[in-house]
């Protein structure tokens, strides 16, 4: 199966051709997959966790859930998050999606 595949889309190998010519369109492929797919999702991981690590008492956020909140308590793993009223949520760190201050509705 990997042969056929191999044929259809590099075609048979001709006499006196680079084999890195062959494989250049398979390098090619990954190249861009790294540069459009790969790299910038790890940076964005990279930031969400930097984000997470920086949060402190009085950041407004935005968990996974989509429930808005003010963080009252950091802990190890653990963020409390007053919702409204007298309801505090105690949810873990990596369910903190972003910063909500920019989002308030008027």
């Amino acid at each position: 199966m990997n042969t056929l595949l191999y044929f259809f889309l590099m075609g048979p190998a001709q006499e006196g051709q680079n084999p890195l010519m062959s494989f250049l369109p398979l390098i090619l492929v990954f190249v861009v997959f790294y540069f459009f797919m790969i790299r910038p999702q790890v940076k964005k991981q990279k930031e969400l966790s930097t984000y997470r690590s920086a949060l402190g008492k009085g950041d407004k956020v935005i968990t996974t859930g989509g429930v808005y909140g003010k963080v009252v308590e950091v802990k190890d793993n653990v963020v409390v998050i007053d919702v409204g009223g007298d309801v505090k949520l105690k949810v873990d760190k990596s369910a903190i999606l972003k910063d909500s201050s920019g989002l308030e509705q008027k």
